[in-house]
């Protein structure tokens, strides 16, 4: 399948959000430290640029924010964004990373202008430090489309303090001990959003399910429900058809650091979204607390 059939797949399946089985459907930052307000950690699957032309994805990301308190800023961690050592990225409104190839202009006019949060960059720096994690800063780099689609579902008003940072690689013991040091932020009222797909092979786009696929997706559900985290972290040896649903891991390794950030602490799991899209596109997405 070439590039421009697979973009046509793609828009095809957004657009027809009615076929998808399984789904379910404050205050600001006072000066020197944040409020406490325990959130909840996330990770959301992130669709495509054109997951926006999705009446009811869009909504469902809506109405899980709606449900979850309103928190005072997110730090988001997207699969578009690997760097070492982790980076920091704007703390003011700069223009969106328009970070795809090949899609109608209409998809690079999309604006998503929300306030930076450089309290919340702070404290993310003191985290770190105590972590004894190296970091650097992007000041010029904007949200990228694993970012700013879903807060634009999910806070419209473009009225949310968010600050994004890069995952540190795709080692998934240096992924989760990352979300052990941001762990502190929850209880601070920040909500920290892992944003990528559980299952992410484009090649593999269809109208059917695969079976390895809804494999994949059954294994990584029980894990989490489980709270297995030996096997979370050695989930490219002990996960059933790995290969075909993970040709890399970028799009993964952010539910690695989401569970991090809640690793010490005895929370519920639920799945807020399920499905397919795309037929090999898990629409899993998880609410740990």
């Amino acid at each position: 399948m070439n590039r421009r059939d697979v973009l046509r797949l793609m828009l095809t399946t957004a657009l027809a959000a009615t076929i998808w089985p399984g789904s379910k459907a404050a205050s600001g930052l006072v000066e020197g430290r944040m409020t406490k307000s325990t959130m909840p950690v996330i990770f959301l699957a992130h669709g495509s640029p054109m997951l926006l032309d999705s009446r009811r994805w869009v909504a469902e990301l809506k109405q899980w924010a709606d449900a979850m308190p309103r928190p005072r800023a997110v730090l988001m961690v997207s699969a578009h964004w690997d760097q070492r050592p982790v980076a920091l990225g704007a703390t003011r409104t700069v223009p969106l990373v328009y970070d795809f190839y090949g899609f109608p202009d209409r998809y690079y006019q999309v604006t998503y202008p929300a306030p930076g949060a450089p309290e919340l960059s702070s404290r993310v720096r003191e985290l770190l430090k105590g972590a004894n994690t190296d970091f650097m800063d992007e000041a010029d780099r904007g949200l990228d489309h694993g970012a700013y689609v879903p807060m634009k579902c999910m806070y419209p008003e473009a009225d949310m303090p968010t600050l994004q940072l890069s995952l540190p690689g795709l080692d998934p013991a240096t992924v989760y001990a990352l979300g052990q040091a941001l762990a502190p932020l929850r209880e601070e009222g920040i909500l920290i959003i892992g944003s990528g797909f559980l299952t992410h092979n484009l090649r593999a786009l269809s109208a059917e399910t695969p079976a390895w696929a809804a494999e994949f997706d059954g294994w990584i559900a029980d894990v989490l429900l489980r709270n297995d985290i030996d096997a979370l972290l050695d989930y490219r040896t002990r996960a059933p058809g790995v290969q075909y649903a993970l040709p890399t891991h970028e799009h993964f390794v952010p539910v690695i650091l989401a569970k991090g950030a809640v690793s010490d602490a005895h929370l519920p799991t639920t799945f807020p979204i399920t499905g397919f899209v795309g037929g090999s596109l898990t629409r899993r997405s998880v609410q740990f607390g």
